[in-house]
């Protein structure tokens, strides 16, 4: 949703002035930014309280050699292993075609054989193409007629697209000659907290509502999965998870949050937090709480627009992005 990959100029200019070796990225999300790290040459801890993206970040930034042979990848896209069919029976009617909904089962037989890296490449491969599939790349509608414009992405059948993916995310493999992990947990439990940067993008928190993850991503996150030791709502339309409190989401807990975040990181030797104008608090509150673990922050203003969709149709949003700069 945040579109962070328009941002990486800036981020990259930032962490190459800040330098060092060692980096944390605690709220990796799509994990572009802790790929970005890895390029630049650093050790990257890459963190997330969802399963899909520490998934997506320990196939592209803690692997550094493993990839899908094109056998394994043609397996996948065969006949099945087995004869399950929980994805078929649980979203019959949701999200995507029949044809499309039997891939999911019959590539989780296959996936369900695999270990290690090649395991996190499938599954990353396999939720990179639900998203590019499913309009907007959100799950909180069901009817995706309304947003069927007609553009590629919509068209490829899901098997098309985990090819297509696949080979993206073999592209995406290399050694910067460091040791990168990948890990899931909130982002008061990295135990890594002394880096030379740490670059925090939390949930930002709107004026009103909430900023709710889950509600949005709760498809990928089951995929990544398989639906094992989650719940699903069952009385909700989308069948969505039940949603997983973050403190960084709502309004009257956000400052404590990120307080919290900023004294978890206060022996760090920079810290560097994106966050958006059109969220509570504003920038002058984040620099004071900034500044009671480091003493020079600086602030930089970037003019963003978010983009609430996957086409060039899609809303958005013009905002400014902060980028908060603490150093010692």
């Amino acid at each position: 949703m945040g579109s962070k990959y328009r941002l990486l100029p800036h981020l990259e200019r930032v962490f190459a002035e800040i330098g060092g070796e060692t980096a944390v990225d605690a709220f990796s999300g799509s994990g572009v930014v802790s790929y970005l790290l890895k390029v630049q040459g650093f050790a990257v801890t890459s963190n997330d309280f969802l399963n899909f993206p520490a998934v997506i970040a320990a196939a592209t930034v803690q692997n550094s050699s493993v990839r899908l042979d094109q056998d394994l990848i043609d397996q996948i896209c065969g006949p099945p292993a087995d004869d399950r069919d929980f994805i078929q029976s649980t979203f019959d009617g949701l999200y995507f075609t029949p044809e499309d909904r039997r891939f999911l089962d019959s590539a989780w037989s296959h996936i369900d054989t695999l270990k290690g890296y090649r395991r996190d490449l499938a599954i990353s491969a396999l939720i990179l193409s639900a998203a590019r599939k499913q309009p907007r790349g959100v799950f909180t509608f069901t009817d995706g007629t309304k947003y069927a414009d007609g553009r590629r992405d919509l068209k490829l059948s899901l098997r098309e697209h985990f090819r297509e993916r696949a080979l993206d995310y073999n592209a995406t493999v290399f050694s910067n000659g460091k040791r990168s992990r990948a890990r899931r947990g909130g982002v008061f439990e990295i135990p890594d907290n002394t880096p030379d940067l740490v670059y925090l993008d939390p949930p930002y928190a709107p004026p009103s509502d909430d900023n709710d993850y889950i509600k949005r991503y709760h498809f990928l996150e089951g995929l990544s999965v398989y639906w094992r030791d989650v719940t699903i709502m069952e009385n909700t339309k989308t069948k969505k998870l039940e949603k997983r409190f973050t403190p960084f989401a709502y309004k009257r807990t956000i400052e404590d949050a990120l307080l919290r975040s900023f004294e978890h990181f206060a022996d760090a030797g920079a810290i560097v937090l994106s966050y958006s104008s059109n969220a509570i608090p504003g920038a002058a509150r984040i620099r004071d709480l900034l500044g009671k673990v480091k003493p020079s922050v600086e602030v930089i203003a970037i003019d963003h627009k978010y983009s609430f969709g996957t086409h060039v149709a899609a809303a958005r949003r013009d905002v400014s992005e902060y980028l908060f700069i603490g150093r010692d």
